[in-house]
């Protein structure tokens, strides 16, 4: 069994932007703005809204004061959604639908 993905580290760029660091060694930029939907996150759009986030050491992850959080591996996704190494991974995690025999990936 794998360990589960965790967020270590992260900073707030601008805006929804973060950068972040996982627990399996990787970093890099997510800009969170498409995960920002429905009444408990939609608020976070606003940077100073959005800015309150924490890092959560017990959950891997980061959460906001009004109980908003998102999954680890929403944000890893956000991050490096355009690296080709990880394609099968989203897959497997629900993120892309399957891949086109033609090759490509799809969102």
């Amino acid at each position: 069994m794998s360990t589960p993905l965790r967020l270590e580290a992260v900073e707030h760029l601008e805006g929804t932007r973060i950068r972040v660091a996982f627990s399996n060694g990787r970093s890099g930029i997510a800009d969170l703005q498409a995960l920002l939907r429905g009444p408990l996150l939609a608020p976070l759009k606003q940077s100073e809204c959005f800015a309150g986030f924490e890092l959560n050491a017990e959950l891997g992850t980061i959460t906001w004061p009004n109980g908003a959080d998102l999954a680890p591996e929403a944000i890893y996704f956000q991050a490096f959604q355009d690296d080709p190494s990880l394609q099968e991974t989203f897959q497997a995690w629900g993120y892309l639908t399957a891949i086109p025999s033609g090759g490509g990936s799809q969102r």
